[in-house]
């Protein structure tokens, strides 16, 4: 077996093997807008390979920080043309694309382009396909999803072309459709109905283990062909993986009665009617949840080294997806890094419906004001000065809050001007300031998720504008409840605190009147 570059970190710089002229490799890339190969790209670019990517919509490549640092053409992988083009002087081809299902003919589709591929990688002399198939028990029936995936990775296989194609059953990281179902499943139904299915094995692996293979896979010898499986150390029933969600989530353990009468078509009409995963996903994945999914050997260890320190436990890959991670984790998640933080901006790798559950309510307002008085009056809210909107509300949210126990509105604040990280403000904790211009607030007062506002100043030729984003992370149902039982005040009175605030920016850069005479 080759030997593989001193790992340097959780997840290895297994670094590029050079040309015999001393040159980078080339790898391509397919399916790198997608959530497998958005991760994988800037991980190839990092470990020193040059990388191209085949992109259907090359316009999608310039919302990745990498997309400037990529060769593209254009095409998709049926196109023969675009994938000659794209598979010319190409040491290692990435095929990380697959159809879920859509329409009838989706298994003919998926096997004209592995087809087209496999021609044009041999024809092209590539040095190594590398595909990630699906994880599937040997002999008996298939799922149309996971039989396709098997046709597509025998295809690979007999092009001539080395390849290894590692078989990973269900993912675990923010975006990836599998979990995102495991999630949104759990956080909605304290009570689940579930198919027979939620009784099957499943070897779950941590999107980060997946990244590990993948970049090692291009590293082994020329002489190997051939498909491995790969998952994490934990063998699980489905249903068991929905209660270790709800553990690491904050969430009670879940009620889950495996009933014989739900069919995969019916499953998913109940999946897509209780979650944002769309039933053309949901479909083809429940389908195959009907085939245990559990490793039938280890031939991969003979093949490919583990990550330093092993493989993710489920219960940790379920933190990291959550957005406990540490500084070396593969992004799996589009909120920040830190839970204390406002969420951020999606990868552009993930699916619209990923991610955790995130309720926002959005003001913004313009005024004469300067920024600077503006300033004054957002580093000024809470205590004495209250909170510029509805006070009686205000004030019976905080007697509420004591009664279950906790801080109320009584702490006030430590300073009548200024504000600092830290700070206890009423029932909220100053979390960011930026002089001028930011004032984040944590909320401390009880409810059924995590909660933030945030103030803004930013100039203006005529003035400022002014910027109020609450947000909210419901925790299960009860915190779905919460922000629906609360959202008819909202309209009055984060509208009010929008509107008094910048009048009170206005009344404070007025001139005094003069006295009369």
């Amino acid at each position: 077996m080759t030997e593989l570059s001193a790992p340097t970190g959780r997840e290895p710089a297994l670094r590029a093997p050079s040309r015999p002229d001393g040159s980078a490799p080339r790898a391509l890339v397919l399916g790198g807008t997608g959530y497998i190969g958005g991760r994988l790209v800037p991980r190839l670019l990092s470990a020193g390979y040059r990388v191209r990517v085949l992109a259907r919509t090359p316009e999608r490549l310039g919302a990745f920080s990498w997309g400037g640092e990529v060769e593209v053409e254009a095409g998709s992988a049926d196109d023969a043309d675009a994938v000659a083009r794209a598979t010319a002087d190409v040491d290692v081809l990435y095929y990380l694309i697959h159809s879920m299902g859509g329409g009838t003919d989706f298994e003919a589709k998926d096997l004209r382009a592995a087809q087209t591929v496999a021609a044009a990688a041999a024809a092209a002399s590539v040095g190594r396909i590398v595909y990630l198939g699906g994880l599937h028990p040997s002999g008996g029936d298939l799922s149309p999803h996971l039989r396709s995936r098997v046709e597509v990775g025998e295809t690979l296989l007999d092009c001539g072309v080395p390849t290894l194609v590692l078989q990973a059953g269900v993912v675990i990281g923010s975006g990836s459709a599998s979990f995102e179902m495991i999630r949104h499943l759990t956080d909605v139904l304290p009570y689940m109905p579930a198919p027979r299915w939620v009784r099957n094995r499943i070897q779950p692996i941590a999107v980060r283990d997946v990244m590990h293979y993948l970049l090692a896979a291009a590293r082994v010898d020329e002489d190997v062909n051939r498909a491995v499986d790969i998952g994490g150390p934990d063998v699980l029933r489905y249903g068991q993986m929905m209660n270790g969600y709800a553990v690491e989530a904050g969430l009670r353990q879940r009620a889950i009665a495996a009933l014989p009468v739900l069919t995969p078509g019916l499953a998913s009409h109940w999946v897509n009617l209780v979650t944002p995963v769309p039933r053309a996903i949901a479909r083809p994945l429940i389908a195959s949840l009907q085939n245990e999914c559990v490793m039938d050997d280890h031939r991969v260890d003979d093949l490919l080294p583990r990550p330093e320190g092993g493989l993710t436990p489920y219960r940790q890959a379920v933190r990291l997806a959550l957005g406990r991670v540490e500084a070396d984790a593969v992004e799996t998640s589009w909120q920040d890094a830190d839970l204390s933080s406002v969420p951020s901006d999606p990868l552009p790798s993930d699916p619209d419906w990923a991610g955790r559950t995130v309720f926002t309510d959005v003001q913004t307002a313009r005024t004469s004001a300067a920024p600077e008085r503006l300033w004054q009056v957002i580093v000024g809210i809470g205590g004495e000065n209250g909170w510029y909107s509805s006070p009686f509300l205000w004030a019976v949210r905080g007697w509420m809050d004591r009664l279950v126990g906790g801080v109320g509105l009584q702490r006030g604040r430590r300073s009548r001007a200024t504000l600092a990280p830290g700070d206890a403000l009423d029932f909220w904790r100053v979390e960011a300031v930026e002089q001028g211009r930011l004032l984040r607030l944590r909320a401390e007062m009880k409810v059924p998720g995590s909660a933030w506002l945030e103030l803004r100043a930013t100039p203006e030729a005529s003035g400022s504008r002014y910027d109020q984003r609450a947000v909210f992370f419901p925790r299960g149902l009860a915190g779905r409840l919460y922000w629906l039982a609360v959202l008819p005040f909202h309209g009055f009175i984060f509208r009010g605190m929008a509107n008094r605030i910048t009048a009170a920016a206005e009344a404070a850069g007025r001139p005094p009147k003069a006295a009369a005479s």
